[in-house]
């Protein structure tokens, strides 16, 4: 299908071999991880919980100093160190980890260079590919994310239902590989030259006291609150208000991974400057309430297969809402970010998915579970608000900036 084809050879091709590399691997790891520490590790699902939380939180601040320093350091060199780092967090965690103190270490370990490999590699992007390619290079990046997961995630299956340790041992070195090959593949990119170094008076992490583009930030975090939605809250809903329909959890999943693996590209196509970008957001602010809506619907007294269909409407809705949103961000991210900073800058907008993984099970589970459809209608009442704020804190951004920009519309 023309929709979902390999990017152009050279940097971009090898960005996506890269991407899929350490996308499997990461499948694997996300399914059987927190099985492997309870059943053989003997932790108990709280201190995974915990340890996991504690993990993403210190990860989510490592990302601006580390892309900071791709940017002093160059984000070639910068992303390989930290693919070796997070291949060697992967290796640590089935050959140290015995004990509760060893595992938060390791996981932290592990989240902070998955953050800081993220800024550099969005840094590295930066330097080797033109403006205008970038969106549509990322939304290829991004497909090929999911298609890695899916496969990592079957992989990762397997070895859930094989059971043994020698099964979960064999999806950590997966993952370990995974990351080694990503360094081995960045390795082979042209080398991007360093940024300059801050003008004297300038703070080092400029990004901390960018108060608009920590406002653009804010509002783009809002939007991800979409991340828990299909991976916990969707499935929780289904299990309270529609537990015949539990088997429709999985297919559910299936149908966002292969829409975003076959759409996002076309998705992305609108998106060619700031202007489209705040569209775009806008716009999948309305989605999500859309889907938001379909989701409280499926709560009325209505047949199965009814409740059903509602249920698919809404996980079609919320796909759209989060390729389009996706799409905008991306663009916003790097067009409102200083050419010489943006591994800190990328580093920054990167903690938003953080947060949201962070503070979104929380906060969903209390708001849609709790509340029920007024807390589905409050939530799309929220995406759509971030949607219609994200024009105007573009807009300030934007007349902050050094370097000349289209126009921001509404």
């Amino acid at each position: 299908m023309s929709i979902w084809i390999l990017p152009a050879a050279g940097a971009p091709r090898l960005l996506a071999a890269a991407q899929l590399s350490n996308s499997v691997g990461d499948g694997a790891y996300y399914v059987c991880s927190a099985m492997y520490f309870t059943r053989v590790v003997g932790l108990s699902a709280t201190q995974v919980g915990l340890g996991l939380t504690t993990a993403w939180a210190v990860g989510s601040l490592a990302g601006v100093p580390l892309g900071h320093l791709a940017d002093r350091r160059g984000p070639r060199g910068t992303a390989v160190l930290l693919a070796l780092a997070t291949a060697a967090a992967a290796v640590a965690a089935f050959l140290a980890i015995r004990t509760f103190v060893p595992f938060v270490l390791a996981a932290c370990l592990y989240a902070t260079a998955q953050s800081g490999l993220a800024a550099a590699r969005q840094a590295l992007l930066g330097g080797l590919v033109d403006p205008a390619a970038r969106t549509g290079l990322l939304a290829r990046l991004q497909s090929v994310l999911n298609a890695g997961l899916a496969v990592g995630a079957t992989l990762g299956g397997l070895a859930l239902g094989h059971g043994t340790r020698a099964g979960y041992l064999a999806v950590f070195a997966l993952d370990a590989l995974g990351f080694l090959a990503c360094a081995l593949l960045l390795l082979r990119l042209p080398p991007v030259a360093p940024g300059r170094a801050e003008p004297a008076g300038e703070a080092k992490l400029a990004v901390l006291h960018d108060r608009p583009y920590a406002v653009v930030t804010l509002v783009n975090t809002v939007l991800l609150l979409r991340m828990p939605l299909l991976s916990l809250a969707i499935p929780l809903w289904i299990a309270a208000r529609a537990e015949q329909l539990t088997w429709l959890v999985s297919p559910l999943f299936v149908l966002n991974t292969v829409a975003v693996m076959l759409f996002q590209v076309r998705t992305s196509r609108a998106v060619t400057d700031l202007p489209s970008a705040t569209r775009t957001v806008r716009r999948s602010g309305a989605v999500l309430l859309a889907a938001c809506a379909a989701f409280a619907l499926s709560a009325a007294a209505l047949p199965r297969w009814s409740v059903a269909a509602v249920l698919v409407a809404g996980s079609v809705l919320q796909v759209i809402g989060e390729m389009m949103q996706s799409a905008g961000s991306w663009q916003l991210s790097f067009d409102l970010a200083p050419a010489r900073q943006l591994g800190q800058y990328q580093g920054f907008f990167g903690t938003g998915v953080a947060v949201a993984r962070t503070l979104g099970p929380l906060l969903l589970t209390a708001l849609l579970i709790t509340w029920g459809t007024p807390g589905w209608l409050l939530l799309g009442a929220l995406f759509l608000a971030a949607g219609c704020a994200m024009g105007p804190a573009a807009r300030w951004a934007e007349r902050t900036r050094t370097r000349p920009h289209p126009a921001v519309s509404g």
